[in-house]
């Protein structure tokens, strides 16, 4: 496991950043303070509509070790309607401790009146990567080395139906390549790489793509940090040859938050919950397309994939606090698990993982900011945790 590590200059660089690229005009003087002899002040430049910042990174998470790279952060709104959310986008690329490098485009786009919402994702990772089989009870000492390059692209277009509601089509794509495994990665030497138990077509160049309907009801005050609404999304993915997929399986996806300000005054203390469960029937799904826990955003402080099967349900809770000035602390909790089949669920079979973090807020008007979380798991698991807005 990597070594865990986080150097907070880079929060420093931020804060100092932030003020000078979101810092508002001086209102000029009035006429009547304005000596005769003093040119007249030149109007006020209009709003800037995309607000952009752009940054270096340096972190820590346990599944890359110490990275570093540069993140390109745009929000911008379509037009002066207010009711309109404000889009969002981010370019990020970074090198890390394992050898790993990545580079992704994410975005959430609301046309002017929220007629359409598109959202999208595109990936590039070249892993590195520690896989430990499939199953809700594998041990941290039974892990295989592998690594892989795989692109992922993801995209959905909604049109609105209703208040707050939105149906439309989603599409996946992931490009699967490079795999190659090291026989040795763990202490005894006579046990294969658990990848191996898998089918041989998985060791392979593959293709997993699909295309299915997705229903959203969303009513959150932003999306890059909520303080008030309720999002629930139902999906379906059908993976087929109909897309070139090499794999024929469907994906069921089901994501509910509700979000809740606990003070009638302010909004400075925020109950979030998430319940969020996957579901895959059909045929044959490749090991990188099962669901799993762990990571960043879903049971933070176990590493990502450490558990994995055919079916998930997992939940979060978290409290947010706005401590002072751009700072915030938040505490949370997560249990979720996975297996073959519905019929292996049981109430006392979940893996829990709970922490708690800082905000640094870098663009305060439109709630974009910073995270850093530390948190502990089942498994003999932990992590430090660097991510841009809030893991849900």
């Amino acid at each position: 496991m990597p070594s865990r590590f986080f150097i907070l200059a880079t929060a420093g660089l931020l804060l100092t950043a932030a003020p000078c690229a979101y810092a508002q005009t001086t209102p000029p003087a009035t006429a009547a303070e304005t000596p005769a002899d003093v040119p007249a002040p030149k109007p006020p430049r209009k709003p800037r509509r995309v607000k952009v910042a752009a940054l270096p990174i340096v972190f820590s998470q346990p599944e890359t070790g110490i990275a570093y790279g540069a993140a390109v952060l745009p929000v911008w709104r379509f037009g002066p309607d207010t009711l309109t959310r404000s889009s969002n986008a981010r370019l990020l690329g970074y090198y890390t401790q394992r050898k790993q490098s990545s580079m992704s485009l994410t975005y959430n786009i609301f046309t002017p009146r929220e007629k359409f919402i598109l959202g999208g994702e595109a990936f590039y990772f070249n892993f590195p990567y520690y896989y430990y089989g499939t199953g809700n009870d594998t041990r941290k000492a039974e892990k295989s080395d592998i690594s892989y390059k795989v692109v992922i692209v993801t995209q959905r277009v909604l049109k609105k139906i209703g208040p707050h509601t939105f149906a439309g089509l989603g599409f996946r794509l992931t490009d699967l390549h490079h795999i190659r495994l090291d026989d040795d990665s763990t202490d005894d030497r006579t046990r294969p790489n658990l990848l191996l138990l898998r089918d041989p077509r998985e060791r392979q160049t593959t293709i997993t793509s699909g295309l299915g309907p997705t229903f959203l009801y969303d009513s959150r005050d932003n999306v890059l940090s909520t303080y008030r609404g309720s999002y629930l999304e139902t999906s379906a993915l059908v993976m087929g040859p109909y897309l070139g997929s090499d794999y024929r399986f469907t994906r069921l996806l089901l994501d509910a938050r509700h979000f809740r300000s606990l003070r009638k005054t302010d909004n400075r203390t925020v109950l979030a919950g998430q319940l969020l469960a996957q579901f895959n029937t059909g045929g044959q799904v490749p090991f990188r397309e099962l669901a799993n826990l762990g990571g960043e955003k879903m049971l933070r402080g176990i590493y990502e994939g450490r558990f994995r099967d055919r079916q998930m349900v997992a939940a979060q809770l978290e409290l947010r606090q706005q401590l002072f000035w751009r700072l915030g602390g938040v505490v949370f909790g997560a249990a979720g698990q996975v297996h073959d089949r519905l019929g292996q669920f049981r109430p006392n079979d979940f893996n829990v993982a709970a922490g708690a973090g800082l905000r640094i807020a870098v663009n305060r008007t439109d709630r974009l900011g910073i995270r850093i979380d530390y948190a502990v798991g089942s498994g003999q698991s932990s992590g430090l945790y660097f991510a841009f807005n809030e893991a849900f």
